[in-house]
């Protein structure tokens, strides 16, 4: 593989948590498919793992870290499938990258890890092959590698509907916040087929986000909200209620909630200080559970154009 002398031959990039701050579910479609309502934010670095990309004869992956044994058997891995997606859309034969994921994120933990390594993935190696694909490009391959993708590549405050192809940029503060994962792995097609035995949501719709510019405020905003699968993750998983309370009993705590289909939980914090004061205690109590003090990172509004299409059911067609 040949690059251009203005590519870089080396090139690494962050793949944060996702966390779904909230999320609505409702009963499935054609395919099995459930439509969402979520609104969906991104760790800092504290909370993420890591892609690296060197310039190679053909396509490899190494992991390492933490989770490195746990991918080991696992059949498909989300982080070559994109190399390979990208590679195959830009129809550019014989590009090779030699692939290194550092796997600190909980696997199976309902913090979209995977689905954020492929995008750090796709955004590390549309840049080192030249292959200048813009953001809606990326966001449209990203849909088939799996619906928290197109969210991960975005990688921003936005609301997750569809299935999650339809995405839109949306207001949020800084959030001060503690991940707190028991330690067990949860499917996610395990956590929906329990949702869908113990009654579908018929009642579904979607909602706008709240819209408060300070953290007190939003949190208690999100106390409107909830999320769907938490009743059956824990019928599956009871030690989620453990961390939920574990949580909950820490100063300054505003909100805690499970994120995604679980077992990985969160909590608001009034301020940075309290969230890592809330992280050390909770590390003293569970050894056992992943823990980190991190900031979700906030964002500007989206723009009125932008609603104005949601709600007239056009954005993302």
């Amino acid at each position: 593989m040949s690059l251009s002398p203005h590519r870089p031959n080396f090139t690494t990039a962050w793949a944060p948590a996702k966390v779904n701050l909230y999320l609505h579910v409702g009963p499935p479609g054609p395919g099995g498919l459930h439509p969402v309502d979520s609104l969906v934010m991104f760790a800092d670095t504290r909370a993420a793992d890591r892609i690296s990309a060197r310039a190679a004869p053909q396509l490899s992956l190494s992991v390492e870290g933490p989770r490195a044994k746990q991918l080991k058997s696992a059949p498909n891995n989300l982080t070559l499938a994109a190399a390979t997606a990208l590679r195959d859309a830009c129809e550019r034969g014989g590009l090779g990258a030699a692939l290194v994921l550092h796997k600190e994120l909980p696997i199976a933990g309902g913090v979209g890890g995977g689905s954020s390594d492929a995008a750090a993935t796709l955004h590390i190696l549309n840049e080192m092959w030249g292959i200048e694909f813009g953001q809606a490009a990326l966001e449209r391959l990203a849909v088939q590698l799996g619906s928290d993708v197109p969210a991960c590549v975005r990688l921003r405050p936005l609301v997750m509907r569809g299935t999650g192809e339809r995405l839109i940029d949306a207001a949020a503060p800084d959030l001060p916040c503690v991940l707190a994962s028991p330690g067990v792995s949860l499917e996610t097609r395990r956590v929906f087929e329990r949702y869908d035995q113990r009654g579908s949501n018929h009642g579904f719709r979607e909602t706008a986000p709240p819209a408060e510019p300070d953290v007190t405020g939003f949190a208690a905003a999100l106390g409107g909200f909830r999320n769907d699968l938490e009743a059956a993750a824990l019928a599956l998983c009871p030690e989620i209620d453990k961390a939920l309370k574990l949580i909950r009993a820490q100063p300054g705590c505003l909100l805690a909630r499970m994120s995604g289909s679980g077992p990985t939980c969160f909590g608001l914090f009034e301020d940075a200080a309290a969230a890592e004061a809330a992280a050390a205690a909770i590390t003293r109590a569970k050894r056992k559970y992943w823990v980190r003090a991190s900031t979700l990172r906030g964002a500007p509004a989206a723009s009125a154009e932008d609603w104005r299409r949601i709600a007239n059911g056009a954005y993302g067609r």
